[in-house]
């Protein structure tokens, strides 16, 4: 059994009374020549000359923030100012496990890891400082048969990326960890690369480089106080003195929440307790001739790799047994606080290090010689958040970093270029620092983290959901009357139906890499809008009034399309200076210079954002007003939508008289609403803009008027079957900061020709002169009880080309449906190519779009051939 030889520099349970250690235990494989040049590293700003002014001013000096620093120096930008409170590393990352990853279950954070990784292979030769990076790769491990399905998901999401990635088997993974107690292990998914860095090394080194090119790193030197300016430029207070900067970045780990504090915002963080454990010499490792790949053992839940001659492991334990530290989010982190550590508790994670040494039975006779116990920061959702804050002029954000060692240089480089380029450089909405509304709780956050941390070697399923802290306050008006018969989503605090019940359902949540329990009910739900009429609740989308003197000129100038006019509805799209699509919005011009502009749930304030700058930017007399939790929406949509509309209200809904995208202000059983004729599902339909506190009466008004005609509802599951057939993009599948509305098909409702320089016009000019090198397109396949859900890959003559963007269930055709990106030689229609779903490759064959024919252009068919 493993036996405590010693803990050292352990936090006593008096947090406030914890000394400063100023040379504390660093479990890192670190090489005797990083011992050198670090200590002078750490020079105080005291001799050095203050700077009054700067273009960057990034506060914190853990690996996140110098990161940053040495990024935007070595891009040329002049006057970089990083402060630290205390010294370089104090807080999360000099404590760190410095474990590194090709590996991430997201898209386009694997590029964060991937650029991380090879950064830090050349860092020691341009700066001179050693890293002690190790590169022995890193194996997890599968031993279910539902693991082996999760690494075969991973595998077909990761092989149009260059992040190295295998799937290999019990014979491959004990050639590579020897060893390993091989019983339960059926596969592996091998990273070679992978490894770990000493993440103090790591963080002197960037210092060195970012000094080499120009930045100052001054500490310690705590900001005590932020001012904005009313031309977007910040004040920064210090002890040593005041800084006038451009912009500011907030990098300060678990100090982030009072950074924000001093400018009025609550950053929506907490920290947790996390342990790893350093063994001793164990004779078995001594003997090995190279280094042990890092080990994750998925079901047993942690992390294992070499240590010198021994090993260090890490488990995430369950949500019920971790521990967060609730009092520096309401009392605030103790004023001293920067190399200390918590006590350990060994309990708390003794099912996980059983798991451990069943798994490397090594362990059992191994001595512990440490027990790390440290702060490391998590958001609600486990991922940080980085970007600039909605709110406020020029205050950016690097924060919330839970894996902060392997983040790292990737983050420094895509804030750079967002900095320095005018936009981001390729999509990460998924770490929008505004996806945390005034919904987001402190008691929702604790919730969240503590299921996100428990939840870290979870099995992770498509259409994935998570059930902590919910519901929250954003709930729509019906939500009471539909949560007993639905299944509910979750999407930016909202609670939205994803699939309905009806008696005889097996209504249990079973998420699956194939088709599950509400394949079936879907089925009905799609006929239902296809042959009668279903209702559909989309409070969540985000909403914004937009009016004032400038409202058409910033209206035709941040939108590539014409502007609808008074009494019409469009889509629209915000572009990037790149030509990139930011944005995707509805936009109804309702009087005369006043205008809805509706957006998905999801990019609320990431919309809200870009619409705020572009105004200030560019001084245009406006009022941008956010009211999405002021207005319900529901959907209407089928064949007879429009019999049961017409019994409630006296205006005419005839096609003749409510036409296609128009859009008008009505009475429904009595209540205004705005009425838009349009759909997402392609069928005849109405979005029903209104009071929130009206949805419930408009709702039973509408099911009331509808029995007759076999009225339901349906969600959003149905509506994305439906859309998909129909093919109608959907922005952050189809559409995103990596692609131009060109390629994507969107020509449409882009106008080059219209008089406004729109942004990204003349981009978009250019691409379209030099041509497209690939093209958004529908495919269809016949598969087994599996259909794409998007990111897989496509294949052609042996070879990946491309990639699904988003995929579904054709209940029409029985077969699979999905859109992709191909090249643009082979994106004809009757092109064939294959997908490959859970470590099979399709055939599947280009088709002419749409699938089926939006009720409109039916329409219009019937009544040009009649």
């Amino acid at each position: 059994m493993l036996r405590v030889l010693r803990v050292r520099n352990q936090l006593l349970p008096a947090l406030h009374a914890a000394p400063c250690l100023h040379h504390p235990f660093r479990p890192y494989s670190r090489d005797p020549s990083t011992q050198g040049s670090v200590e002078e590293t750490q020079s105080s700003v005291l001799g050095k000359r203050w700077k009054d002014t700067a273009e960057t001013v990034i506060i914190g000096g853990g690996c996140i923030g110098v990161s940053l620093a040495y990024h935007l120096a070595k891009a040329g930008m002049k006057d970089v100012v990083l402060l630290e409170k205390s010294e370089l590393t104090a807080g999360s990352t000099w404590h760190a496990a410095g474990l590194t990853t090709y590996f991430h279950p997201g898209i386009n954070l694997k590029k964060i890891h991937y650029y991380s990784i090879r950064l830090y292979e050349d860092l020691e030769e341009e700066t001179g400082q050693a890293v002690g990076f190790h590169t022995p790769g890193s194996i997890r491990i599968a031993s279910t048969p539902t693991r082996v399905d999760e690494l075969k998901y991973q595998m077909t999401r990761g092989r149009w990326h260059p992040n190295p990635q295998y799937l290999i088997g019990p014979e491959k993974v004990r050639e590579l960890f020897p060893l390993l107690n091989m019983d339960k292990v059926i596969a592996g998914l091998y990273n070679p690369g992978d490894g770990h860095i000493d993440p103090y090394s790591l963080t002197m080194a960037l210092a060195a480089g970012a000094r080499k090119y120009g930045a100052q790193l001054y500490f310690p030197a705590s900001v005590t106080n932020l001012t904005p300016l009313i031309d977007g430029t910040w004040n920064v207070e210090t002890p040593q003195g005041t800084i006038h900067a451009n912009r500011i970045v907030n990098a300060t780990g678990f100090w982030a929440r009072e950074v924000g504090k001093l400018i009025g915002f609550e950053h929506h963080l907490i920290p947790v307790h996390h342990q790893y454990v350093v063994t001793a010499t164990i004779p078995e490792v001594k003997a090995l001739k190279k280094e042990l790949p890092v080990l994750r053992d998925l079901e047993g839940s942690y992390y294992l790799r070499q240590e010198r001659d021994g090993l260090l492991f890490g488990p995430y334990e369950a949500q019920e047994k971790m521990k967060l530290q609730e009092s520096w989010v309401t009392e605030g982190v103790p004023p001293g606080f920067g190399k200390e550590l918590f006590e350990s508790d060994l309990d708390r994670i003794m099912e996980h290090v059983e798991a451990a040494m069943e798994m490397v039975p090594v362990l059992k006779k191994a001595d512990i010689i440490n027990i790390v116990s440290g702060p490391i920061t998590y958001s609600p959702d486990i991922l940080p958040m980085a970007g600039p804050h909605q709110g406020v002029q020029n205050y950016w954000v690097a924060i919330g970093f839970g894996y902060g060692i392997v983040h790292a240089g990737g983050i420094g480089k895509f804030l750079s270029d967002w900095i320095l380029g005018g936009e981001p450089p390729f999509d990460l909405i998924e770490l929008d620092p505004n996806r945390y509304g005034k919904w987001t709780t402190t008691h929702y956050t604790a919730l969240k983290a503590r299921e996100s941390y428990g939840f870290n070697n979870i099995v992770g399923y498509p259409k994935e959901e998570r059930f902590g802290g919910r519901p929250t306050e954003r709930v729509s008006g019906i939500y009471d009357v539909l949560k007993t018969k639905c299944s509910m989503g979750f999407h930016a605090g909202w609670e939205q139906p994803h699939w309905f019940y009806k008696p005889g359902d097996d209504v249990v949540y079973k998420p699956s890499f194939r088709r599950t329990n509400w394949f079936e009910p879907v089925r009905r739900e799609y006929y239902q809008v296809m042959e009668k009429v279903g209702v559909i609740d989309l409070t969540p989308f985000g909403k914004f009034t937009v009016k004032g003197r400038d409202a058409v000129n910033f209206l035709d100038h941040v939108f590539a399309n014409t502007l609808p006019k008074v009494g019409f509805t469009n889509i629209s799209h915000m572009l990037t200076p790149r030509g990139r699509v930011y944005a995707e919005l509805t936009v109804s011009h309702l009087l005369p210079g006043e205008f809805l502009l509706v957006t998905g749930s999801g990019s609320e304030l990431h919309d809200l954002r870009w619409l705020e700058e572009a105004a200030v930017r560019n001084q245009h007399n406006v009022e941008i007003a956010n009211v999405t939790d002021a207005i319900g929406v529901l959907g209407i949509a089928g064949p007879h939508s429009r019999d049961v509309l017409q019994k409630l209200t006296a205006v005419d809904l005839s096609d003749a008289s409510f036409k296609f995208l128009q859009s008008k202000k009505i009475s429904i059983a009595g209540l205004p609403v705005t009425a838009i004729r349009i759909s997402y599902t392609g069928e005849l339909g109405w979005e029903l803009y209104h009071r929130r506190e009206d949805t419930l009466k408009l709702y039973n008004s509408i099911m009331d008027a509808g029995q007759e005609h076999g009225i339901d509802n349906f969600g959003t599951y149905a509506m994305n079957a439906l859309r998909l057939e129909k093919a109608f993009r959907a922005w952050g599948a189809e559409m995103n900061c990596d692609t131009n509305p060109l390629e994507a098909g969107l020509q449409h409702f882009i106008r080059l020709n219209k008089p406004a320089d729109f942004i990204g016009k003349q981009a978009l000019q250019r691409i379209k002169e030099e041509g497209l090198k690939r093209k958004l397109v529908c495919l269809t396949m016949e598969t087994e009880n599996i259909d794409p859900e998007g990111n897989e890959s496509v294949w052609y003559h042996g070879k990946v080309i491309g990639n699904t963007t988003s995929g579904t269930y054709s209940y029409s055709t029985s077969k699979s449906l999905a859109f992709a990106y191909v090249p643009t030689r082979l994106s004809t229609a009757g092109q064939k190519v294959e997908v490959e779903l859970l470590g099979k490759n399709y055939p599947a064959i280009v088709i002419q779009e749409p699938l089926v024919l939006t009720e409109p252009t039916r329409n219009r068919m019937k009544k040009q051939t009649g």
